[in-house]
């Protein structure tokens, strides 16, 4: 007869629990994934077939180690491959990510990528807000601009087609990675979400630009970056982490320019630091792109961060070049667009 200490009761390993094992067998037989390890562990995450207790320990194990380029090049793949893209969608010159929020300036890059869009270049913008408090968010500046964002695929291929530019939030460009980096207050750390989403560039855009927080990040970006085939790209420490150039300081960039690794110095625009913003007043985006209100910073900051984006396309041979010419479209911009809605 059996009896009941005779019956051993297996349970089944869960197919996500060998990634959690990788990254946290402890400091001697723990190791990174391999980029087909870490599209796999992806996979799975964004099509929700991960336990909510799984992903919040795979999240702070790499966010404790540091994602790698192969695990980048890994996790961008698979999110790539969960959209969902219409046919027929829009040709993007540049990516353009929106995803750190700012604190200390207004969001004066917005105007740069109006600016590109503007002269004819392509832009897509994609990003989340929200995730940190203290912050104001693209996607929320944008109405002061009477612009409205996307909620579709679609909608941002078509107000490419009409204007130039879109910008797709998180929560409809990938439902499950936002559902992650809205996890942020409740972990207290960024997590691997806050830098793969940068570079996921859906549109396939043969140029893009990233803004960082940290430096340290810049060699990943522009590593993964390589190993994903991306053509031309352009990393900076971002004021705020956002594609921003700060023009009190010089500039280093790191990327890839026709698939090449890269590195330069952009010098200071000028000699002494400006005094940051008392307060930051967004209806003070439209009145300066219209000219009823002077800042000599947010210009500076406009037409630097313009100018990295033109190199970077090749539209500009050299730093001095690129910035004449972003000077030169700020100059003879259309100063009638852009009023608050």
């Amino acid at each position: 007869m059996t009896t009941k200490q005779d019956i051993v009761f297996e349970l089944e390993e869960h197919p996500f629990a060998q990634y959690v094992r990788i990254l946290g067998k402890g400091k001697n037989g723990s190791r990174p994934l391999t980029r087909e390890e870490a599209y796999d562990a992806m996979k799975m995450i964004v099509t929700g077939k991960v336990e909510p207790v799984q992903l919040g320990a795979f999240m702070m194990l790499m966010r404790v180690k540091e994602e790698t380029r192969e695990e980048l090049a890994g996790f961008i793949e698979a999110t790539r491959d969960s959209f969902k893209l219409p046919t027929g969608m829009a040709d993007v010159d540049l990516d353009w990510s929106s995803y750190a929020g700012k604190r200390r300036h207004l969001p004066w890059f917005l105007l740069s990528t109006l600016l590109l869009a503007e002269n004819g270049i392509r832009v897509f913008m994609h990003g989340a807000g929200g995730h940190t408090s203290g912050r104001i968010y693209t996607q929320d500046i944008l109405r002061f601009l009477g612009i409205e964002y996307a909620t579709s695929f679609e909608q941002a291929a078509e107000q490419i087609k009409q204007t130039n530019f879109s910008y797709l939030p998180l929560e409809f460009l990938s439902p499950k990675l936002h559902e992650m980096i809205e996890l942020r207050p409740l972990m207290g750390l960024r997590s691997p979400v806050h830098t793969l989403a940068r570079m996921i560039n859906p549109f396939s855009a043969p140029n893009v630009m990233q803004g960082i927080f940290h430096p340290g990040y810049q060699a990943v970006h522009q590593e993964a970056g390589m190993l994903l085939g991306q053509k031309n790209m352009a990393v900076i420490k971002g004021e705020g982490g956002e594609i921003e150039r700060n023009p009190d300081v010089k500039c280093e960039v790191k990327g890839l320019l026709n698939g090449e690794l890269f590195e330069e110095t952009w010098p200071a625009l000028f000699a002494q630091r400006h005094v940051k913003e008392a307060e930051m007043q967004p209806e003070r985006l439209a009145q300066l792109w219209q000219s009823e209100i002077d800042d000599e910073y947010a210009v500076g900051t406009i037409t630097g961060t313009t100018a990295l984006a033109l190199k970077l396309m090749g539209k500009a041979h050299s730093i001095e070049e690129a910035q004449s010419m972003a000077e030169s479209l700020w100059h003879n911009r259309d100063k009638s667009k852009y009023g608050a809605n």
